[in-house]
């Protein structure tokens, strides 16, 4: 699988070390895996303590008893398989539609690095299956919602999981069918579960940390994107880099705030637009607070980036397995607060970003604040030029307003009151992502109106790097001379963003 010029080879999981790239890598791009020496070891210990424990008759949580409320009834050793497929059977009533296949790649790999720690007691023969599905293209159709976010994202992974016991439904090759089929297509065959295997499959954050994840990644190209174009309106608005002084950023003490300044310098450097505003001193806020505000969501994505890469390599299931001293302890790992803060974070982080983009949109087409054309057409009245496209992006950040309210300051209680709080962290996560898409057009449609802009002025040097900028959006789309309908280059300059290519041009 080739990527950017260079071979893949296959990633080696084993628990400690998974990054969020290689989530991308493995999801996104097909990236081959394989279970290391070592973690399949760990599992297969913890494994045979389950066995162990199971063939006693002690009462252990998920093992010997029911789940949730269901934890008072305790249940024999020839119950127990029964016991695993049930849940699995029950627990798959997630509603809505399904993830795409991306997403599900990517919770799948979660799932399967966090019983690679060891410490889950499932049967590795799952984790082999789970690889397999990776590997050879089997993607369980798996439902958008469902998850309360505190013992798991349980309805979901129980989707997942059907598959792997040849029930539920399944893509290969692009095609659906049932998951006996699927199986059946890749020479595979279904596990038999027993023991912990059923509870260990489901009883984790996979799902809110898949779908963060790629949405952070994403996210990442969304913030270089609106470095650049806040960049490109500043040139064409002839804004002054005096705001940009490393000297002010540094008396603030705010990382990410000096890091966008200095991006800024950097992307502007030789610019004969910058500083030529004629009896003025002084930008409006959203070219003079482009460090402050952008800087503020670098750094809280930051945060989020911790976050989410302590989550890829954690132990997320309940019970846990000791091995060491051959216990079996009931916690509550699987509860997503920690994710579903972070996530409300990134939405909130995003959706900054295309709030203060609108406002400089805003200012490029409205004649009144840039000296240029109205919406940035040479024929007005006849021409309606960009006049929808800030309607869209105004559409956009409203939407934003609404899915920015945080998904975790909420709770319900589910199984008889048994589990009193929960995270919401899946939908958290699904905002986030959502919030995402949304800022990349919002962020898109400020970059057609920039280059528009410097196509109504005199041609002078561009900076160092919204050339390089400014020449990719030119060589996407033409620049507007009479109307057309403007959704298809909306979404194909959304697309560069969401590439990378916006990132690369910027910065390589």
């Amino acid at each position: 699988m080739m990527k950017h010029g260079r071979q893949y080879d296959t990633l080696v999981i084993n628990g400690e070390n998974l990054t969020l790239e290689d989530v991308r890598d493995v999801a996104v791009d097909g990236r081959k895996i394989a279970i290391a020496a070592d973690a399949r070891e760990r599992m297969e210990e913890s494994y045979a303590l389950v066995g162990e424990i199971l063939r006693s008759g002690e009462p252990v949580y998920g093992i010997s008893t029911g789940f949730g409320e269901f934890s008072r009834v305790h249940l024999s050793d020839d119950q127990n398989v029964q016991l695993q497929l049930n849940l699995i059977r029950s627990h798959a009533s997630g509603t809505g539609k399904p993830f795409d296949e991306k997403t599900v790649r990517a919770i799948m790999l979660l799932r399967l690095n966090a019983l690679c720690v060891g410490f889950s007691g499932i049967n590795p023969d799952i984790a082999d299956l789970l690889v397999s599905f990776l590997n050879l293209g089997v993607t369980p159709i798996i439902p958008e919602q469902g998850s309360l976010g505190a013992s798991g994202d349980l309805a979901n992974l129980a989707h997942m999981s059907l598959v792997l016991i040849g029930e539920g439904r399944a893509t290969v090759d692009g095609i659906e069918m049932d998951g006996r089929e699927a199986l059946a297509r890749r020479n595979l065959n279904p596990v038999r579960l027993c023991g912990k295997d059923g509870l260990a499959l489901i009883n984790g954050t996979a799902v809110m940390l898949g779908v963060g994840t790629l949405a952070y990644l994403e996210a990442e190209d969304v913030l270089h994107a609106a470095n650049g174009a806040a960049a490109l309106t500043f040139e064409a608005l002839h804004g002054f880099r005096g705001a940009y002084d490393r000297r002010i950023h540094e008396l603030r003490r705010k990382q990410g705030q000096i890091e966008v300044a200095s991006t800024m310098r950097g992307l502007l450097e030789g610019s004969e637009y910058a500083d030529s505003r004629l009896h003025d001193v002084q930008d409006a806020y959203t070219l003079r607070c482009i460090p402050q505000v952008h800087g503020a969501s670098l750094d809280a994505m930051r945060y989020v980036r911790e976050v989410l890469q302590s989550e890829a390599n954690a132990v997320t299931d309940n019970p846990l397995v000791f091995t060491e001293t051959s216990e079996v302890i009931s916690g509550g790992n699987f509860h997503g607060q920690p994710l579903a803060l972070a996530l409300d974070f990134l939405g909130i982080a995003v959706a900054e970003l295309a709030n203060i983009s609108e406002r400089r949109t805003e200012r490029l087409v409205n004649p009144q604040l840039s000296g240029l054309p109205a919406f940035l057409v040479k024929n007005g009245g006849v021409q309606s030029g960009f006049m929808i496209p800030q309607y869209v992006a105004a559409s956009l950040v409203s939407e934003n307003k609404v899915l920015a309210h945080p998904a975790s300051v909420d709770s319900i209680p589910s199984s008889a009151n048994k589990e009193d709080h929960v995270s919401m962290g899946a939908f958290a996560a699904r905002k986030a992502g959502m919030i995402v898409a949304n800022s990349r057009h919002v962020i898109a449609i400020e970059l057609m109106c920039a280059a528009q802009a410097i196509d109504l002025q005199e041609r002078r040097q561009l900076g160092r790097g919204t050339r390089r900028l400014y020449e990719l959006v030119r060589r996407t789309i033409p620049v507007l001379t009479e109307d057309r309908p403007l959704s298809s280059d909306i979404e194909t300059i959304a697309d560069l963003i969401a590439g990378g290519y916006v990132t690369d041009a910027l910065y390589l």
